[in-house]
Order: C-alpha cells, then structure tokens, then sequence
C-alpha cells in the first residue's frame, strides 16, 4: 500500500533521530571553550597587572631605595596576583583537557601533573592553589599591617579555610572508583 510505513521504517527514523541528537549532544561540550577563553583571559590579566604592579614597585624603589622597607609588600602581592593567573591557566587546561583534549588525540603533552582524569583532579589542583594564595594573603597582610589583633582574626579565618580545604583534599575524592571513559 502507497503510503503505508512498517514498522521497521519507523524504527530507522528513531534510530536516525536518535544518532543526531548524539551527535549534537557530543558537540555540546565545545561549549566548554567559553569558560577557557574567559579563563585564559583572566590569567593573563592577572600575570599583567602582577606585571604592571612589579615595574613601578621597581620603579619606586631605584628612584628612593630607602623606600624599600615600606614596599616589600607589594612583593608578595605580585606573587600573589601570579598564583591566582596560574591557578585561572591550571582551570582553563584542566577545563578544556577534561572535555576536548582527551578526547581530541590531538597529540599535545601536558606535564603529568597538569593532566586530569576528572573533576576530582581538576578540584585538587584549584584547591591546593587556593590554599597557597590564601596563605600569600595572610602574610602579605600581616607584613603591611600594624593592627596585629586584626591579623590574628584573619590567620584564624584562613587558617579554618585552609584545614577545611585541606580536609576536602584528604577526603572529599572518590577513591577507589574507576572512572568509566565513555567513547
């Protein structure tokens, strides 16, 4: 009969549909290169402005070095503004090598400790170079200040964060679970 669809034909229409919404699915995940770029754009603002902040700490110190004393601060925040830039560089790798590289082949090598199985990996890494900022904060902080109780508080509050995140970092993975790469 003209017009008349088996059930097979049927079958081959959901089966088709069923493949281009995979598909489309599977593409998807290069949405993930807009947190990257916005990430990487971020580091290098950050690696700038720690830049920017050296040259006229330098600056600053070759026109007076007795001035040197009162700036050796600044120091610290330069290495602090460099920890967040690299800390927004390891997210945008581990964000990108989590949803395309891997999977890509494209042949590029990551150091070992820069390559990410899963979210877990890409959470320690954030984390440890949190922890390492905020202790950078701290004693930035308690280098530039002259209200000791203030930084007491404050090295009580980081400190709290750090063994939080510290205690995340201990137990807060899956272990013992295998992650199941889907092809």
């Amino acid at each position: 009969m003209p017009g008349a669809e088996g059930p097979g034909e049927d079958q081959g229409f959901v089966a088709g549909a069923q493949r281009r919404f995979e598909h489309g699915l599977a593409l998807s995940r290069l949405l993930i290169l807009i947190p990257v770029v916005f990430l990487l754009i971020d580091a290098a603002g950050s690696f700038i402005y720690g830049g920017v902040i050296f040259g006229l700490t330098v600056t600053e110190i070759i026109d007076d070095p007795r001035k040197i004393a009162g700036v050796i601060g600044r120091f610290l925040v330069v290495m602090d503004t460099y920890l967040v830039g690299a800390t927004l560089l390891i997210a945008a790798f581990g964000f990108y090598w989590l949803f395309i590289g891997q999977r890509a082949g494209n042949g590029y090598v990551l150091p070992r400790w820069l390559k990410m199985r899963d979210l877990d990996d890409l959470k320690a890494r954030v984390v440890s170079m949190l922890i390492l900022v905020a202790a950078t904060t701290l004693v930035d902080t308690a280098i530039e200040t002259h209200n000791e109780k203030g930084v007491f508080w404050m090295g009580l509050g980081i400190g709290a964060v750090i063994a939080a995140l510290t205690a995340f970092l201990k137990f807060g993975r899956h272990s013992g679970e295998d992650s199941d790469d889907v092809t």
